[in-house]
């Protein structure tokens, strides 16, 4: 499966969910929203002041695995980037975090997830945003320019994540933070799941073993590294992202039990380090 091929899966995949939702204003099917109530990844993961707080485009493009605004304890003032921020739900919301003084960017390469985004921050009327158009292997920022950086499940999708998180130390200032909700496995993951491009898309194939996030963080920079499981994913869930993916469910599901889990992945750029 080369890099290319699955950027393009990717970003048509979040085109026509972009597309679907400013067209219809209806759930995104295929590519669950944070109301679809029965996919084990995207579902409960903002409480109703969340919700209430941004435009129901923003809700029901976001296809999230966690809620980085909520654990990442943005501060007013401060810069936050958000690694492919799609209809701008956790921008919004983080800039409502660091205002008045602060602000957030959003970041992202599919054109349709930028209009989307621009007209969620229009109908919310929040100023201190700005959507970005670039890819999280390229991010589109000076050196030292940013205090926290969020994703949500979306750094799984890169092919290139030691790209990624290298970009990431780049673009932090010193004693910047990363906070990100990430799906991470506990094991090796069977090869016909990592072979499937629809999985990709969907958030599970490309999942870093917790050790193999650890160390590349750590090769790059990072240090004060943690992971903290925040949803771990049974059988039966394994059976609801599993099902309509071309994949026998029933010999693929009891061996991707307890393997799976959404995660809220930390780390700190080291205070010390030289600002170029």
């Amino acid at each position: 499966m080369s890099i290319t091929g699955v950027k393009d899966a990717v970003r048509e995949k979040y085109a026509q969910t972009a597309l679907r939702v400013r067209a219809a204003g209806a759930s995104c099917c295929g590519a669950s929203s944070a109301r679809d109530p029965s996919n084990p990844i995207t579902s409960k993961l903002y409480d109703t002041a969340e919700t209430d707080a941004v435009p129901e485009g923003a809700l029901l493009a976001s296809l999230g695995c966690g809620n980085p605004t909520a654990l990442a304890q943005l501060r007013p003032g401060e810069t936050v980037l958000d690694l492919g921020s799609g209809g701008g739900i956790d921008v919004l919301l983080s800039a409502r975090r660091v205002a008045p003084t602060g602000k957030a960017y959003g970041l992202d390469m599919t054109d349709e997830m930028l209009v989307l985004a621009r007209e969620n921050q229009r109908k919310a009327g929040i100023e201190n945003v700005e959507f970005l158009k670039g890819e999280i292997e390229d991010i589109p920022l000076p050196n030292n320019s940013v205090d926290v950086i969020i994703s949500n499940c979306v750094i799984n999708l890169s092919g290139d994540k030691d790209r990624v998180l290298s970009e990431a130390f780049r673009v932090l200032r010193p004693g910047g933070r990363l906070a990100v909700s990430d799906v991470v496995t506990r094991s090796e993951v069977p090869d016909l799941i990592r072979r499937d491009m629809l999985l990709w898309v969907g958030c599970i194939a490309g999942a870093l073993q917790d050790t193999e996030y650890v160390a590349k963080l750590a090769k790059v920079g990072f240090e004060a590294i943690s992971i903290e499981p925040t949803r771990i994913y049974d059988v039966e869930d394994a059976r609801a992202f599993l099902t309509g993916k071309g994949v026998d469910v029933d010999a693929i599901a009891p061996q991707v039990e307890g393997k799976f889990m959404s995660s809220f992945v930390r780390a700190v750029k080291p205070k010390n380090h030289p600002v170029k």
